[in-house]
């Protein structure tokens, strides 16, 4: 079933309508500098699945993207930081994880085309000269926290940049001396506050409105979902009562597919409310299956980076993904934005898993849009880009609710 691509000539139809729209509600709501979000694409259903305000995979990118992504930074950043000559990148702690190094080196890449002096460190790397990446080394530099006028600032060997680009999630706490420098994100987006289920509350409001300019049922553009709080899992009364919720919402699901004709049975993921990376995420089919969790597989879903603590679930509609690759692989997109606009896609491919399972696992190859020849593209620059642009606007609005601090 290929309901929303087979009204592609509709969304076509409403092209400048849906453009000047958009631009009316980008000057309502703080836009973020960057964000990246991974889109499940059903056919009958189109929807960001996952909304991360501190991407981790600008060398992903295609090379052809590299210029226009430049552009879309250095746009952004002289327009709400005017003076700005040099940006200081904030990285993660992850000193092994080569990956996520390369990701530090082509966003250094990027920030040096848009013309910018770009410093890397982090008061965790103290006593680390350089970190290695997939294609070399990293230089970092020396970064500490120091009290100033009785206030913390992050000085760079010894001087104060312009601006601090953050790139990362803050799950464990805002960084001494962030809160008094010129900072993007802002620290408040970080995982220590911030909650999936408040993106999607904000964001169901503006896909409502796209949908009735497009006279389509919003249901098509975004995965049904609700929060369970206060679950103390490792009591047996906390998971019967999680069960109940996940039947109850299942069965509201399978009435959905019935009346559309949606031919399978539905799946739920349950995820932390909060957090990043895949972790603390399970699929299951029944209640019955919370019942029956090993101890191994309760610590895998209560697990979350950095050890917090995990009581609020997001329980979210599973969305298979129709598309796969030459070998019969599923293929999600994977939509990188800047300044509030599709910028770049590469796609996750993962042939250890089946249409419907979370496919960020180690098992996962990623391939830019290039690479790609466009065989999954074809919606790409259309009901793809749509959706993660409605995010960036919800982004925006998250900030709001927090002051834009």
């Amino acid at each position: 079933m290929t309901f929303v691509h087979n009204l592609a000539p509709v969304l076509e139809s409403k092209r400048e309508e849906l453009t000047a729209w958009m631009s009316q509600k980008r000057t309502e709501v703080p836009i973020p500098i960057y964000g990246s979000v991974d889109i499940r694409d059903a056919g009958w259903k189109i929807s960001v699945v996952d909304a991360n305000h501190f991407p981790a995979g600008f060398n992903n990118v295609s090379s052809e993207d590299k210029p226009s992504i430049a552009a879309l930074l250095k746009t952004h950043i002289l327009r709400e930081y005017t003076d700005c000559e040099w940006v200081h990148l904030y990285p993660e702690s992850h000193t092994r994880n080569k990956g996520y190094v390369e990701n530090l080196i082509a966003l250094k890449e990027l920030l040096e085309i848009a013309g910018f002096r770009c410093t890397v460190g982090s008061v965790d790397f103290v006593e680390l000269g350089h970190l290695i990446g997939l294609s070399g080394a990293l230089k970092l530099d020396q970064v500490e926290s120091k009290s100033k006028d009785g206030e913390d600032i992050l000085l760079i060997d010894g001087q104060k940049p312009d601006l601090i680009l953050l790139n990362n999630d803050l799950t464990e706490g805002i960084v001494a001396g962030l809160g008094s420098q010129i900072v993007s994100p802002p620290p408040s987006m970080g995982w220590h506050r911030r909650r999936k289920s408040q993106h999607y509350e904000v964001l169901q409001e503006y896909v409502e409105e796209v949908a009735q300019m497009l006279d389509i049922d919003p249901w098509h553009f975004m995965a049904d979902w609700f929060v369970s709080e206060n679950k103390c899992l490792e009591k047996e009364a906390c998971r019967i009562q999680l069960a109940a919720e996940v039947d109850t919402f299942l069965e509201k699901l399978r009435q959905k597919y019935l009346g559309l004709g949606v031919k399978r049975e539905p799946v739920v993921f349950i995820k932390n409310d909060r957090g990043t990376y895949g972790l603390g995420i399970m699929t299951v089919r029944s209640g019955s299956e919370l019942l029956q969790l090993s101890n191994r597989k309760m610590n895998r879903l209560m697990y979350s980076k950095g050890g917090v603590d995990v009581e609020n679930f997001l329980i979210q509609e599973g969305v298979p993904t129709i598309l796969q690759d030459s070998e019969g692989a599923p293929v999600e997109p994977v939509v990188y934005l800047v300044d509030g606009q599709a910028a770049s896609w590469f796609y996750r491919i993962n042939s250890k898993k089946s249409d419907i399972d979370n496919l960020n696992s180690p098992s996962a190859q990623f391939e830019s849009f290039s690479q790609s020849d466009g065989q999954y593209g074809e919606h790409a620059h259309g009901w793809h880009a749509l959706v993660a642009e409605l995010s960036m606007l919800a982004m925006g609005k998250e900030l709001l609710s927090y002051g834009h601090q």
